[in-house]
């Protein structure tokens, strides 16, 4: 019997990501993988064509996960011009089954089958979790993402969601002053979690700091540019620099408490793993008591948040493992 080939995407605004994989008993071995620019393509089809023109084994299932909200097999890219719809890819390029899905949410799939070079444990509790509980994720990167994994007979399904933009909730006096101010200077009606927690919160969270301080004009990071506050942050706190150590310990503990708030309300005793771009790059703090303590401390329900596996996400190319684990299960 030949060994099954799948398709695997991951398709964002900026950089199409797609590959070939092949199953060998449980492990997913990859065969060919491309990067495009999305933007030199108007029709993802010839995308596509142009990628498996150069495959050897045509994949016989495919998943994409995509920078977009997915509705009934449909999707409209964020900042593409691209339309996908999974009847037609299907038929256009020969496959059994293909599957959309959101590109954040797509993450669930691969977190049963992840490697330990994959992730790395942030906390584990002496019962060690329950494999057969719910799972969440959520990943500060330019936003905040979080999406669920519900366990079926079937394995995962994952649930994409808007949880990032609920109500941030101030913990303590830094934290309302910060809220205070964002709805000020930015002229808002709310603040949601992700104005604070997200890679852009962690640059303005770096300018309320700043605000703050009556020698802020001679400060280094004073005049940096907005887009690159969060990265200058982390270097300055990391070289000692009082203000940014402030800066990074306030979105620390917002992200810590963020995450804490995930698991009682999944109670995702099966998991919960911290994503996004900024996990491989905060490892240490968010291995830290600055992050923890937060998340861990949640008064009466504490004895439930202990006892959820919490470990990082920390390869850099998991939405496309985890599309590769999706398309799998569609011929399973």
């Amino acid at each position: 019997m030949a060994p099954i080939t799948l398709l695997a995407g991951d398709l964002g605004g900026t950089k199409t990501l797609l590959a070939t994989y092949q199953v060998q008993g449980k492990s997913l071995i990859r065969q060919r993988a491309e990067r495009y620019a999305s933007g030199q393509w108007s029709d993802f089809n010839a995308l596509v064509a142009h990628f498996l023109a150069g495959c050897e084994v045509q994949p016989s299932a495919g998943c994409l996960a995509v920078a977009g909200p997915v509705s009934q097999g449909r999707v409209k890219l964020t900042n593409l011009p691209w339309e996908l719809a999974e009847d037609s890819l299907t038929q256009a390029f020969g496959l059994e089954r293909l599957e959309l899905v959101n590109d954040f949410a797509v993450l669930i799939y691969g977190l049963p089958h992840l490697a330990a070079e994959q992730q790395a444990p942030l906390w584990q509790p002496a019962g060690g979790g329950d494999p057969l509980a719910p799972v969440a994720i959520l990943g500060a990167g330019t936003g905040l993402g979080v999406a669920l994994g519900v366990p079926t007979a079937g394995g995962l399904v994952a649930l994409a969601t808007e949880a990032s933009h609920a109500e941030f909730a101030p913990r303590n006096r830094d934290e309302w002053e910060l809220k205070q101010w964002l709805l000020d200077e930015q002229g808002l009606e709310r603040v949601s979690i992700e104005r604070i927690v997200s890679g852009t919160g962690l640059g303005d969270v770096m300018r309320w700091v700043l605000s703050c301080d009556q020698a802020s004009d001679q400060h280094l990071l004073t005049a940096v540019a907005v887009a690159d506050l969060p990265e200058r942050t982390h270097q300055a706190a990391a070289a000692g620099d009082p203000l940014a150590h402030r800066a990074l310990s306030l979105w620390l503990g917002a992200y810590g408490s963020a995450a804490g708030d995930l698991a009682l309300q999944s109670l995702c005793l099966g998991g919960l793993w911290v994503g996004g771009g900024t996990a491989a790059k905060l490892l240490p703090e968010l291995a830290s008591a600055r992050f923890l303590d937060p998340l861990l401390a949640k008064g009466r329900m504490s004895s439930i948040v202990q006892q959820v596996p919490i470990r990082a996400l920390i390869d850099p190319e998991a939405g496309l493992f985890s599309a590769a684990c999706r398309a799998r299960m569609l011929l399973a």
